[in-house]
């Protein structure tokens, strides 16, 4: 029984191992080939957990070479445009200045009603609002509108809004991340003072607190409510037991 556990636990890590070898795409933004290298190393790592009598390095090595395999792809992709076309294909346009490509949907065997429902899902109930729609080689569907339908920017108003970047997350769950709060430029100090401008006596009672780019700090405080019912439930455990005790 321990061996089999040790076994999953290997088998288990180096699954996690290659898959971050191989990058951070979620599924649906995996190329053909990729996706298929997953099924196999998930293949591949389930044989030798089930069964005792293959040996462990039987399941290893080939897991170990789809990885070198599929990174190998990866670097031709880069420097070749062509292995690219050939390894994920081309996207396809599906419409056209507002115009429904009717040879790429039967090329891509791709359901006329489909492409009606992806194009209400971004908003957009009108073909003939989109200037283009691009089936992209991930299987995704990109979509352009027309200029004309398109939301108005700040640019379209000839206004230059003031830079917008990340904010800092001081604190989660009262617990400040102390690297968060250096590069904010700010200080421990600060951020208690804050606090208690807001009538709050304790970090621990924060829940979430982050600061933006233009200092302005936004708070919220743990559910009181919440905790209230886990300090029942507790107490309400510790007395079963106490009663049973005494039985």
């Amino acid at each position: 029984m321990i061996l089999i556990a040790i076994r999953t636990v290997i088998l288990y890590s180096l699954v996690i191992l290659a898959l971050r070898l191989m990058g951070k795409r979620e599924i649906g933004q995996l190329q053909p080939f990729e996706f298929v290298v997953i099924l196999m190393i998930s293949d591949l790592a389930a044989i030798p957990s089930e069964n005792m009598g293959i040996p462990l390095i039987s399941g290893i090595i080939p897991i170990l070479i789809l990885v070198i395999l599929s990174i190998s792809l990866s670097y031709l992709e880069l420097k070749s445009v062509k292995a690219r076309d050939i390894l994920n294909g081309v996207p396809s346009i599906l419409v056209d200045r507002g115009r429904i490509v009717e040879e790429e949907l039967i090329r891509n065997r791709l359901p006329l009603s489909d492409l009606v429902e992806e194009l209400r899902m971004r908003s957009i109930p009108n073909i003939a609002d989109v200037e283009f729609a691009i089936l992209e080689t991930n299987g995704q569907i990109s979509v352009l509108p027309k200029s004309n339908k398109r939301p108005v920017t700040p640019e379209d108003l000839k206004i230059e809004p003031d830079f917008e970047g990340l904010p800092y997350v001081l604190i989660m769950d009262g617990r400040i991340d102390n690297k968060a709060l250096a590069i904010s430029g700010k200080n421990l100090t600060w951020l208690e003072n804050e606090l208690k401008k807001k009538n709050v006596q304790s970090i621990e009672e924060v829940f979430f607190a982050s600061l933006d780019t233009t200092g302005s700090l936004y708070l919220q405080l743990k559910d009181k409510n919440l905790k209230k019912s886990k300090t029942k439930g507790n107490g309400s455990r510790k007395s079963k037991k106490q009663n049973k005790d005494k039985e």
